[in-house]
């Protein structure tokens, strides 16, 4: 399993799957998606997607200009139509007979359920644009939402797209600060909240934060909170700013006439953390972004919306929740399942309880959600009944081969095809990923662009590398989903996505082409790390150790080294029954010994980790992604950095106690 072909100018290869799982042909046969789209979306790229627009989303005005490219990088898709995003995710659907079709099943934590229809659906929706329009919020008004999981999130989402009004939504866990800084830069007029949210068994309030965040600068152009009872805890209250949800949405009459706006008028603003500090505010527009994402939606998952029951485990405050649990969901007039809780509450079996209960079909999840249960043992998805589930997906980071393997045999039964996603918020839909019914699949790859998409992976130079190459992942061609700016800052926009490569956008992610031309994501150019003139991918190091069957996660860093430049340096969680073998210095040594000479074998003798480490937990962002930056400190003996953005802060104290018996080798 090891191959070490080097790529000048790129990263090196180092990792080599042979393991192929070929759709079935009884699954291929039925399958929305055929390989024929390659080919017709080859000839004519914007015609394919226009082609798509007039078969999945309903037109007020239809567009006769599909792509205009002349002010690159900024697109323009579709201009000249115009349409309306909550008509076309709900409305339509009523009109088609559909009224009665569940569009929702939700879940609190706590086990409390609401169904909604697509019927009920149009009702809040047409309730809450009214009693948003009530509080002055029209065509072009910005509104930050900033609640827990819940039907009414979907709801304020469809009800500010009815408007015209773009909104914001922030992540339930995210500040104050980070809260304010994000109502600033929109320059919002409304927030929507809610008292609180539960998680982990006990209430967590939210309006604390709104108002603590509305004392700051720059925030004077909200006039007012529209606050959800949800926990029933007390919350502090500003007469004539806030409202209660069920006091103005209730008694709101249930007819709203949609706004039709063009299809380049801003849909959304989401952000994502800058590395200068200020947050981006990456802005999406409607056509080209509803037709991307319920293309991608229907035929990545091979959604049959009339007998699937779809679940998409992402916060409506990520833009996988914006893509794949609202709107390319909805578009496809899909029953869903949303959850509010967490996946270890009231047990470790909770989510393989409601794929039991809501005869889950398609499952789309986050590789750090995987490892997690991985960790926790084959035994509790094993005692649920999971034979509903037929499409598995994989979405937020590269997933080991190892994590992807355990995933199909354990709650994928050894049958269900994966569909590893890669796309980003910047993307706004899926750009790279095997199709169900088409691809022989890879674990741990995302394989190949989907069709209509030009994905590439090149060198310093912007030249493609050969099959067997490592370099960095570009985007070639416009996409209907793609951004149209950073809000407020079309300079950083350019700077940010269009410098490296002039005329061509680079995501920031290193990726290689394997034997077959396959694409495999190497995680963000920033982690990779210089080893004696190497470039080395830590995605790969990681994979090659959770390959091991003691190790449950991993994570890679480079630490500054005087005569490498870097050394690699790994932080692994053991498994439960091994555990206890890393709890003395002379168990911990020997660990770190075994697995250093796994990556060895497995890799090469370059990607030969100086330290590995065993620790309790590793640091992850609310997202779920590793803060390799902390674990940087960590190996090279600094005091930790600002850990304020973690889920969980206590991480750090923990492993800095657990490594005071940690392994050290040295070659």
């Amino acid at each position: 399993m090891t191959d070490t072909q080097s790529t000048s100018h790129g990263l090196e290869n180092l990792l080599h799957e042979t393991r192929a799982f070929p759709p079935a042909p009884e699954f291929a046969a039925l399958a929305n998606a055929q390989a024929s789209l390659y080919e017709t979306a080859a000839a004519d790229r914007p015609a394919f997607w226009a082609d798509q627009a007039r078969e999945l989303v309903t037109w007020r005005t239809p567009f006769t200009e599909t792509l205009d490219w002349s002010d690159a990088p900024v697109a323009r898709w579709f201009a000249d139509g115009t349409l309306n995003a909550a008509y076309n995710a709900v409305d339509r659907h009523v009109e088609a007979g559909l009224g009665d079709r569940v569009a929702l099943h939700f879940e609190g934590e706590g086990g409390d359920t609401r169904t909604v229809t697509y019927a009920d659906l149009q009702r809040e929706v047409s309730r809450a644009a009214n009693a948003i329009s009530a509080l002055g919020v029209g065509k072009g008004d910005r509104v930050v939402i900033y609640l827990p999981m819940l039907v009414e999130s979907v709801v304020a989402m469809l009800a500010c797209a009815r408007l015209g009004a773009p909104h914001s939504v922030v992540f339930g866990g995210f500040s104050a600060d980070a809260l304010r800084s994000r109502i600033a830069d929109a320059e919002a007029s409304l927030v929507i909240t809610a008292d609180g949210g539960f998680r982990r068994g006990a209430p967590s309030a939210l309006k604390p934060a709104v108002d603590e965040a509305l004392q700051g600068q720059g925030t004077d152009t909200v006039k007012h909170v529209l606050v959800v009872r949800r926990t029933g805890q007390d919350v502090g209250w500003t007469e004539g700013r806030d409202v209660w949800w069920h006091d103005a949405v209730d008694a709101a009459d249930t007819f709203h006439e949609p706004e039709w706006v063009d299809a380049e008028h801003p849909l959304f603003i989401l952000y994502t953390s800058g590395t200068t500090g200020k947050p981006k505010g990456i802005l999406h527009t409607t056509g080209g972004y509803l037709t991307q994402t319920s293309f991608t939606h229907k035929n990545v998952f091979d959604l049959k919306a009339e007998t699937d029951v779809y679940w998409c485990t992402a916060d409506i405050g990520w833009v996988t929740g914006h893509s794949y649990v609202v709107y390319g969901p909805l578009l496809n007039g899909a029953t869903q399942v949303i959850y509010e809780g967490t996946p270890d509450t009231p047990h470790r079996g909770r989510w393989w309880e409601l794929v039991e209960k809501y005869k889950v079909s398609i499952l789309y999840t986050a590789p750090t959600a995987i490892r997690t249960c991985m960790k926790w043992g084959d035994d509790i998805p094993g005692g649920f009944d999971l034979s509903s589930l037929r499409v598995l997906g994989s979405v937020g980071e590269p997933i080991n081969p190892e994590a992807w393997m355990w995933y199909r045999r354990v709650i994928g039964g050894d049958r269900t095809p994966i569909v590893d996603t890669w796309w980003q918020t910047e993307t706004g839909a899926i750009m790279i990923s095997p199709l169900p019914g088409v691809t022989a699949t890879k674990p741990g790859s995302a394989q190949v662009a989907l069709p209509g998409i030009a994905a590439d992976v090149v060198d310093d130079e912007a030249h493609p590398v050969p099959d067997g190459g490592g370099g960095y992942l570009v985007l070639s061609e416009p996409w209907p989903s793609m951004l149209r700016g950073i809000w407020g800052d079309l300079e950083r926009f350019k700077d940010t996505y269009w410098s490296r490569f002039p005329g061509i956008y680079f995501a920031g992610d290193g990726a290689k082409k394997d034997d077959d031309g396959d694409i495999w994501l190497l995680g963000r150019v920033d982690d990779v790390m210089n080893v004696s003139g190497h470039r080395l991918s830590t995605t790969e190091i990681e994979s090659a150790l959770v390959s091991h069957e003691m190790v449950a996660e991993a994570a890679v860093v480079g630490a500054a080294d005087e005569t490498t430049g870097q050394a690699v340096v790994a932080f692994v969680i053991l498994r439960g029954g091994h555990a206890a073998k890393a709890e003395t210095p002379e168990g911990s040594a020997e660990v770190s010994e075994l697995l250093r000479a796994h990556v060895a074998k497995e890799i090469g003798p370059i990607a030969k980790p100086r330290r590995v480490l065993v620790v309790p937990e590793l640091p992850k962002t609310r997202s779920g992604k590793i803060m390799r930056r902390l674990l940087r400190d960590v190996a090279e003996n600094r005091t930790v950095g600002d850990a304020t953005t973690l889920a969980d802060s206590s991480v750090m104290d923990l492993i800095s106690a657990g490594l005071q018996t940690g392994g050290k080798s040295e070659d």
